[in-house]
């Protein structure tokens, strides 16, 4: 029997995956693609998610990123700017983030079996799935989770169903922010990912597809215009409520643990973040636990997120967003900074 058998070999699997090996577990990913995997993802890390993977021992290096110092919105009239204040985030590839990753887990000893999980069975002392017996099962399945809902923890996904389209553009950077841009119904996150490219993902609850959205930014439209571009990858809805993350020795993390939106950048971070309490509890075989130290450490983000995006749902409010923002440069900073601890 493992320690630890993992359902997911994205991101948030292999973090966890490199934290339990790291603290002396045995430790299996099941994936049942080949990676490096692409998805629709915003692909900016703030500078703690920075950090974190550095922890991780996961190196991302030259080109295969770009620095970014701040977050800046935009609605075609005004603009503000937050800086932040402990170094840099980075604009990084799903692709490459994921590649990193797998080196890490490789280093660490982790053990990756390609292959379908399955049904996921467990008992009093153990649970199994995929072939493999393991004292605990760390679900990180995605956003969309089949074990999160075939335990009847999934608890829908809201009232206002929104969608990210993510498109590779083939541009050098022009800032040194990811800029947001504020439409009628839809934003516009820019984020470089290297020294030739940014990413444009539109986040909407609109129907319609990237271009159709992409009209409500003519100065971002413009500039992308004509331009070199990769194919267009969708994912959501995205709110995913939950009911608990943890089912006697199953763990969720990552975005199976639930979502609010992709509103503020923080689902690489809070993965992160994450899969160190899910370890921790493993590890002091306490898994009732984890969801109480999941609420705790998420508390910030949750709030913040689902006031901006419940504010942003009505006209008038959405309309003052970044004119209160260029109004109030200290607090915009403050929020910014505030959801990157």
């Amino acid at each position: 029997m493992i320690d630890l058998l993992v359902a997911g070999g994205g991101p948030a699997g292999l973090a966890t995956a490199v934290h339990a090996a790291r603290a002396g577990l045995e430790v299996v990913v099941v994936e049942r693609r080949q990676g490096p995997i692409d998805k629709a993802c915003g692909e900016g890390l703030m500078p703690h998610s920075v950090r974190q993977l550095q922890r991780m021992g996961a190196q991302i290096e030259g080109r295969s990123y770009w620095p970014f110092h701040g977050i800046r919105y935009l609605d075609g009239r005004r603009t503000a700017e937050a800086r932040f204040r402990d170094g840099a985030g980075r604009g990084v590839r799903r692709t490459v983030l994921h590649a990193a990753l797998a080196e890490a887990a490789s280093t660490a000893g982790v053990r990756v079996v390609h292959g379908e999980v399955g049904p996921v069975t467990q008992d009093s002392t153990s649970v199994s799935a995929a072939g493999f017996r393991a004292r605990y099962l760390a679900a990180a399945d995605g956003l969309h989770s089949p074990i999160r809902r075939s335990l009847g923890l999934s608890g829908g996904d809201g009232r206002r169903r929104r969608w990210g389209i993510r498109r590779h553009i083939q541009i050098p950077p022009w800032s040194d922010c990811v800029e947001v841009y504020w439409g009628r119904d839809a934003e516009a996150y820019v984020t470089p990912v290297s020294d030739s490219c940014v990413g444009v993902a539109i986040l909407t609850s609109a129907r319609g597809g990237f271009d159709e959205h992409l009209g409500q930014f003519p100065m971002l439209a413009e500039r992308i215009h004509g331009l070199e571009h990769g194919h267009d990858r969708a994912a959501g809805p995205l709110r995913q409520k939950v009911r608990n993350r943890s089912a006697g020795r199953v763990l969720l993390v990552g975005d199976a643990a639930g979502y609010v939106d992709a509103l503020t950048g923080e689902g690489m971070g809070l993965a992160f973040g994450a899969a160190e309490l899910l370890v921790g509890c493993v590890r002091a075989d306490r898994p009732g636990d984890y969801d109480r130290q999941w609420r705790a450490m998420t508390r910030r983000y949750r709030l913040l997120t689902a006031a901006l995006l419940h504010g942003s749902g009505f006209g008038p409010v959405r309309g003052c967003i970044t004119p209160a923002a260029s109004a109030l440069p200290s607090v915009f900073t403050e929020l910014v900074n505030a959801l990157g601890q």
